[in-house]
């Protein structure tokens, strides 16, 4: 059985193919599966804009669709950057220039004061209208410069203490085990067995 995966990153694909591995579903992106256009994200939450994606994909395809809305919160910031996550301080920036752009917005704020979270909701949607929903948090603060290199986004920069890393600093099945969208498909998984 197919899943469309509502993402042209093959990053985010790797992740959800070893989260969701024993399932035994075939994962698409949306450039295998021949979509083209983005779904405008204009929820006000992430919870808004996965619902907005699942939805919108699945009509499209006539596919089950698992789309994902997820990004940082940090507080120093009053949660910054939020659902802009991924295009966060304008076009044109990739994701180290992001990562970058909340370094020097924090740069006089104390170690203790630079705590945050990654955020992730899934909803997953069929064809015939059915959607359901799980979120996840990870827990951190935000590092005083980038270490890693593993990961994408803002992962150079997401600290756990409780690790002593950075989440780019982790391999792939320890990161798995404990980030925002591990958690969040560890919750969706009851909806999606066969």
């Amino acid at each position: 059985m197919q899943l469309l995966i509502a993402t042209h990153n093959a990053g985010k694909k790797r992740e959800y193919a070893e989260l969701l591995a024993d399932l035994g579903y075939e994962l698409l992106t949306l450039d295998e599966a021949g979509i083209i256009g983005e779904v405008e994200e204009t929820g006000q939450t992430f919870e808004e804009n996965a619902i907005l994606k699942a939805k919108e994909y699945a009509a499209i395809s006539g596919m089950m669709t698992l789309a994902d809305d997820s990004g940082l919160n940090v507080d120093a910031l009053h949660g910054e950057p939020g659902v802009y996550s991924a295009r966060y301080g304008g076009q044109g920036l990739d994701d180290r220039d992001r990562f970058e752009l909340v370094l020097d917005k924090l740069r006089n704020v104390p170690r203790m004061q630079r705590t945050a979270r990654f955020c992730c909701v899934i909803a997953v949607a069929w064809p015939e209208g059915r959607l359901e929903t799980a979120s996840g948090a990870c827990e951190g603060l935000i590092a005083d410069e980038p270490h890693g290199e593993h990961g994408f986004g803002y992962d150079p920069v997401f600290y756990l203490p409780t690790l002593g890393k950075t989440m780019a600093e982790l391999d792939e099945k320890t990161k798995n085990q404990l980030s925002h969208r591990a958690r969040a498909a560890t919750a969706i998984r009851a909806v999606l067995r066969p």
